[in-house]
């Protein structure tokens, strides 16, 4: 049986509790109102139930059809049904160039009603679910959703911000794992831009030979196979955000043909003699050294100059580990509701392990591991260490320093050295070495890759 509130504005008291009675056994609540004014005041207070009015043309006070858009205004996902006893063409032509979902004549029309307005209640209900998909949407891909609170996460989301609400073209810098879609994702929904399509591409995923037509698209007979014309990435991306993912995969040709994409908004399709304009904005992002590709000749120096004109440099995961617990909890319970099963949170041990991990993998093997773990734990008993992988369980490595001789005094030795005995005397527990030492974290990850600890 369908349900919702639907309001009634008629002045004739008879045929309104009569509309009402049949509307109430339909199983929908009821609003009465004998004028315009006291309909747009029972709209105003009830504007996120309603989610149709009916309402006379010919009220005290107002005609329907001019009362119309003052009910849009307040209420602008809800639908209008006009009833009139002489209706007319001109007038339910208007009625319905001003947003009205149906005009009915008066009479013997209880049935006939009965339909519309579950017509028109399923159609509000269904922009609502979708405003809503909208919002949580949104907010699942804005900056404020993204979970951590370290300092390197925190700058790069200050960058991302300020350069959203701008066309500017950004280069996303940063290991593979390290969330750089996401990133993308959520210039885009901080940008103007954010109503329109936001398409992501692999350009390692894609065979080189294909990866041009799926990107610019073809005219029909531009190669054998091509039977009829091909929309490309780009076109479908017209008006929104192309987000290019490793883009250092492109070939030198493809280059060159997104360079004028970047300069003009045009490209020629393949097989096509007239350029095909666009508009939109470009997000890329790689895990190489582009500029250092651009000056051994594996991609264009002027194309990198383009792309590179808003850099955002996006931290692996061994840079912000303070952000580790708090990211292993969301992907823990995100697995535990897809599994039905309660985990309450992880012990000791477990997140000790975790965040003395370096993760080469970076966000995504943080995922990968908790959601192994989730499918291993018995439920109802905080994750437990035994349920990660057995890399973490590992004795540490023997630690040694083989660049140096033994009567070498160096300040670099005799530092790479001390960071070797705290890292026993502790077990491999960089944390606490890295606390005993008096350093940051990330500075201790960064020089026992320098030293080769």
């Amino acid at each position: 049986m369908p349900s919702g509130t639907l309001l009634l504005i008629d002045d004739e008291p008879r045929l309104r509790q009569l509309l009402a009675r049949v509307l109430e056994l339909e199983g929908y609540t009821i609003l009465q109102a004998p004028d315009a004014r006291r309909g747009l005041e029972l709209l105003e207070q009830h504007a996120a139930d309603v989610l149709v009015v009916v309402s006379d043309v010919k009220l005290p006070d107002a005609n329907g059809v001019e009362l119309l858009p003052r009910l849009k205004a307040k209420a602008p996902d809800m639908e209008v049904i006009l009833l009139t006893a002489f209706g007319t063409i001109p007038d339910g032509v208007k009625a319905m160039k001003q947003g009205a979902f149906d005009y009915l004549t008066k009479g013997d029309f209880e049935q006939q009603l009965v339909v519309v307005v579950d017509r028109a209640a399923e159609k509000a209900r269904l922009r609502r679910r979708v405003a809503e998909l909208e919002r949580k949407m949104g907010q699942r891909h804005s900056f404020s959703s993204m979970i951590g609170s370290s300092g390197a996460l925190r700058r790069a989301q200050t960058m991302g911000e300020q350069v959203a609400v701008t066309d500017s073209t950004v280069l996303l810098e940063g290991p593979t794992g390290s969330g750089k879609e996401l990133f993308a994702q959520a210039i885009h929904e901080a940008s103007p831009r954010r109503s329109k399509a936001f398409v992501a591409v692999n350009c390692s995923a894609f065979p080189r030979e294909l990866l041009e037509s799926e990107l610019f698209g073809y005219k029909k007979g531009a190669f054998t196979g091509a039977l009829a014309d091909k929309k490309g990435l780009l076109e479908e991306a017209n008006g929104g955000t192309l987000f290019l993912d490793e883009i250092g995969e492109l070939e030198l040709n493809v280059q060159a043909k997104f360079l004028r994409v970047l300069e003009l908004q045009q490209f020629t399709k393949l097989g096509d003699t007239k350029p095909t304009n666009v508009n939109v904005r470009l997000v890329a992002a790689t895990n190489r050294n582009l500029k250092q590709e651009a000056a051994e000749g594996r991609f264009r120096p002027d194309l990198y100059y383009r792309l590179s004109v808003f850099t955002i440099n996006v931290p692996p995961l061994k840079d912000r580990p303070t952000d580790v617990p708090a990211l292993a909890e969301y992907f823990l319970q995100y697995f535990a509701a897809k599994l039905c099963k309660r985990l309450p949170g992880l012990d000791v041990e477990c997140l000790r392990l975790l965040q003395q991990y370096p993760w080469p993998g970076n966000v995504r093997e943080l995922k990968n591991v908790l959601e192994r773990a989730a499918i291993l734990a018995p439920a109802d008993q905080p994750l437990a260490a035994a349920y990660l992988p057995d890399e973490f369980h590992a004795p540490p490595a023997p630690l040694s320093f083989t660049d140096a001789s033994p009567d070498d005094n160096s300040l670099r030795t005799v530092e790479a050295r001390h960071i070797q005995l705290l890292l026993h005397r502790t077990q491999g527990n960089k944390t606490e070495a890295a606390r005993q030492l008096g350093i940051g974290l990330t500075t201790l990850y960064r020089k026992v890759q320098e030293y080769g600890l």
